[in-house]
């Protein structure tokens, strides 16, 4: 095992390749280091031809991923700060989601914000009984997703479900995830995650890595690819709005925020 302590990649048998979400103590909320970590697994896995699927999950039963961690928005000041997180965040999406590996996102617990594009931009996700999947911006920060992230929710659950789910800001459980399509299969109650994440990746690392490959790139050329220049001013009308402080102070200090739309 491999990493440093708060993002760990790991070889198993059998062409399999872990990477474990490692801050139990936040709900495993991502720090800029972690994303740029992933991004580096991604990229040496991709050349690792000993390597034929990847499986990402949280430490803990807690979460898969929180998000963001808060506390790394506190230096935004300028409308470039809300851009270059947008476009780091959208950089290291794709590169998971390019990564010609098959992925699995394996989700205990909250797999939300952050957690939640991770697990939308994976081949295949699965939950345990208490996963629960959403995107509470709208009662949290105030901020806003990446075009990225929308176009995949979209291709995932359609428009009116993902604007439903972000607009009444709740989490799905994993049976309503599953029965959506954000789940492909709930492990029960008793049931061990970790270990089904293991059988479905050998399953999959079995069979031709061509086919693979060649099957992920086609699926991928189908959507239409969105610019992200195409959403900057979505982003800044968010990011730099009082509203997106006035969240940021709230979360901080549990407490509601009042909201004024500026």
């Amino acid at each position: 095992m491999s990493g440093n302590d708060d993002i760990l990649f790991q070889t198993l048998d059998n062409g399999i390749a872990r990477v474990t979400f490692n801050r139990p103590q936040a709900r495993n909320a991502f720090t800029f280091e972690m994303y740029e970590r992933l991004a580096a697994y991604c990229q040496e896995v991709a050349e690792d031809k000993s390597v034929r699927a990847i499986i990402l999950t949280g430490a803990g039963d807690k979460a898969f991923a929180a998000g963001t961690d808060i506390n790394q928005f506190r230096a935004f000041k300028t409308p470039e700060d809300a851009i270059q997180y947008e476009e780091r965040i959208s950089r290291i999406i794709s590169v998971l989601e390019s990564c010609p590996k098959p992925t699995i996102a394996a989700i205990n617990g909250a797999c939300t914000g952050g957690g939640g594009a991770i697990a939308a931009s994976c081949d295949i996700r699965i939950g345990s009984s208490n996963a629960r999947f959403g995107f509470p911006i709208a009662r949290t920060l105030g901020n806003i997703l990446s075009m990225g992230a929308f176009s995949r929710l979209v291709s995932l659950i359609g428009p009116s479900r993902t604007k439903e789910m972000i607009f009444t800001a709740r989490l799905l459980d994993a049976a309503e995830a599953k029965e959506i399509g954000l789940l492909h299969e709930v492990v029960p109650e008793g049931g061990d995650l970790q270990a089904r994440a293991e059988e479905l990746a050998r399953t999959i690392a079995g069979n031709a890595p061509l086919t693979l490959r060649a099957t992920k790139e086609a699926i991928a050329r189908l959507r239409p690819a969105i610019s992200s220049e195409e959403g900057k001013d979505l982003v800044l009308m968010c990011y730099m709005s009082q509203d997106f402080r006035e969240g940021m102070d709230a979360f901080l200090n549990k407490r509601a925020p009042v909201w004024k739309g500026e």
